[in-house]
């Protein structure tokens, strides 16, 4: 999940590399949503950040978070989980 905040939007270069990816495994495995922290109760503790973060849940849990658009360290980390 791409968690943003309104006034700067989702990490639109990292689109690209869900979608390698997911191309790569299959479209079955993995799943990519963005979610806005200003509608959001639960995702109030990341607000009020201007670094990008991605949170990667394995059958509805949280099993890690990426800060920042760090494309190599997203790609090792979905990998991981996968």
């Amino acid at each position: 999940v791409d968690v943003f905040q309104a006034w700067c939007g989702p990490c639109k270069p990292v689109v690209n590399l869900f979608q390698k990816i997911r191309n790569q495994v299959g479209s079955d495995l993995l799943h990519f949503a963005v979610a806005e922290v200003d509608s959001i109760d639960a995702l109030e503790k990341y607000r009020g950040q201007c670094e990008p973060v991605f949170l990667f849940y394995t059958e509805g849990e949280l099993v890690a978070v990426v800060r920042g658009a760090d494309a190599p360290l997203l790609q090792k980390t979905i990998l991981k989980h996968l």
